[in-house]
């Protein structure tokens, strides 16, 4: 077989104006930053190639590094030529894509992360595109947006969402261009380009990233950064996550440019080669500092949900938990001892563990197993899990959820639309007023609203991300919890169930809110137990 170690410089010349290339990374995890670079630095010594467009499976950057690094450049020359445009989830880790967005420099499409993934799967197996439910109602429905998200893309509509017709109901057919090119990353790769992803902290999508510019007609070229090369065929088989035959060029990268995850270059906690117990004091070790203590009172309410639901089920729980204060929920479930009882995933694979937060959300410690984003996304669009808690910007009247978009933040939608979209049950958890505030707790068992912010509760969401109307005519359970007050979505609208101890209902909820909900009679008060500062004692509890 041939050898496909090669130099990034002659083969990036390869690499025609115009074209879509496709780059595989979830922040920096398998994200291949060398690859992004170089073909960058090529860019600026040619001239080419330009005019390309991105498609990723998530976002391949953190603050300053992988995109966001070339990001920064391309915004700061105003005659840039070298990126058109992006499909991209999520912008969050990205503040320079994000400019580039909102000044309307490149036209941009933000598809959620589970779309994404499978589309590039639809792609790899011949398919005109991907057929879903996901979106309806939404941003994403042609009959809004059709996802795009700013004038350019709006003009351009370069990436096409139709609304089909199957058996008399409605669905979305996501269509994009296909990658001419790959930039994917692995570990190890032989020199026949077989590839394993041992010290990954993900699996992400890669495999169906190559699959996808492989496909006929017009195949593409698949170029894949790793840390190692081996001798051929010295890879065991069962650890070839991609197959040489799918890879083109192997180009090996300096560490610097290989980190695992945002802030984390290499800890063999992160590739599983050490999987610690669940101890006290690595939950102490992982929680972010600080964290304000009414988080925790909202992720508390949280798994007193999931403890509830255990009872019901006689099994352990499987739940999705999201970026921000519900990423604090597994914490505070190894912290209560119930990781038996409550089964943690997050988008990027990991199943159980403790999920680690900020540019390193996507990586868990001590997980038990792990798949790729496509195979646990379906999981969630296929109602698989029992549970989901995701964050939230705004919510307005009707129950619509806007986690992520405003005016001057184009942060994308992420995996939201698809995991809000397809479990049965959401918590929806975060602070209820939006900005700074001081907020203490009394007595550990009641709440003080020292300073308040401005309202998250408004009468209509800047951007529909999650459709109440949808929600309520396919019967799913949704919830509202924050540190004050707790609502469910219903027919008639929202409801107010539980009020914190302290709050003036008045003064602290209804004054807060750009609308007025309906309120249940009777209004319950929150469990005193979530401001304590010991545990709650939910294990004893469940016996």
């Amino acid at each position: 077989m041939v050898n496909k170690v090669s130099n990034s410089i002659p083969v990036f010349s390869q690499i025609r104006d115009g074209c879509v290339i496709a780059i595989s990374g979830f922040n920096l995890a398998t994200t291949p930053e060398y690859l992004i670079l170089e073909l960058y630095k090529r860019y600026i010594k040619s001239g080419h190639p330009k005019n390309i467009f991105i498609v990723s499976d998530a976002l391949p950057a953190t603050p300053r590094r992988a995109l966001d690094s070339i990001a920064e450049r391309i915004y700061k020359d105003p005659n840039q030529k070298f990126l058109r445009g992006m499909l991209m989830p999520f912008l969050g880790f990205s503040p320079w894509l994000q400019k580039l967005v909102t000044d309307d420099r490149i036209e941009f499409y933000g598809w959620p992360i589970g779309i994404t993934a499978y589309w590039f799967r639809e792609v790899a197996s011949g398919r005109p595109g991907l057929i879903t439910k996901i979106g309806i109602d939404t941003f994403l429905d042609p009959r809004q947006e059709g996802g795009a998200l700013n004038p350019i893309a709006t003009k351009k509509m370069s990436c096409k969402i139709s609304v089909i017709n199957i058996d008399g109901q409605e669905y979305l057919l996501y269509q994009a261009p296909k990658p001419d090119y790959a930039l994917i990353r692995a570990t190890t790769a032989d020199e026949n380009g077989n590839l394993s992803m041992e010290d990954e902290g993900i699996r992400g999508t890669v495999l169906g990233i190559a699959q996808a510019t492989k496909a006929r007609p017009n195949q593409g070229t698949v170029y894949a950064q790793v840390r190692w090369l081996t001798k051929s065929f010295t890879i065991n088989p069962r650890d070839v996550d991609v197959p040489g035959p799918l890879v083109d060029h192997v180009i090996i990268s300096p560490q610097k440019y290989h980190w695992q995850s945002g802030s984390i270059k290499y800890d063999p906690r992160i590739s599983y080669r050490t999987v610690p117990p669940i101890t006290q004091k690595l939950v102490d070790d992982l929680t972010p500092k600080p964290i304000a203590q009414y988080e925790k009172v909202i992720a508390r309410r949280i798994i007193i949900e999931l403890v509830n639901l255990f009872k019901q089920k006689g099994s352990p729980v499987l739940v999705n938990l999201g970026i921000g204060i519900p990423a604090l929920v597994s914490l505070v479930a190894a912290e209560e001892n119930l990781s038996d009882y409550i089964v943690t995933v997050i988008e990027s694979g990991p199943w159980g563990g403790i999920a680690l937060s900020g540019n390193n959300f996507g990586q868990a410690i001590s997980p038990f197993a792990l798949s790729t984003i496509p195979d646990m996304f379906s999981n969630f669009e296929g109602g698989i899990i029992d549970i989901a808690s995701l964050g939230f910007l705004q919510v307005d009247k009707q129950g619509n959820v806007n986690p992520s978009i405003l005016p001057d933040r184009i942060f994308g939608p992420g995996g939201f639309p698809v995991i809000a979209g397809g479990a049965p049950k959401t918590f929806f958890a975060g602070a209820f007023t939006a900005g700074p505030k001081k907020i203490d707790i009394v007595n550990n068992k009641k709440l003080s609203i020292v300073q308040d912010a401005s309202p998250k509760f408004v009468d209509r969401v800047y951007k529909i991300i999650f459709s109440g109307p949808q929600a309520v005519k396919y019967q799913k359970e949704i919830v509202y919890v924050t540190e004050r007050a707790v609502f469910r979505l219903t027919e008639r609208g929202l409801v107010l169930e539980e009020i914190s101890p302290g709050i003036d209902i008045d003064k602290d909820i209804l004054s807060k809110m750009e609308f007025s909900p309906i309120i249940a009679s009777p209004l319950k008060q929150m469990d005193e137990r979530l401001f304590g500062v010991g545990k709650l004692g939910l294990r004893e509890e469940i016996f």
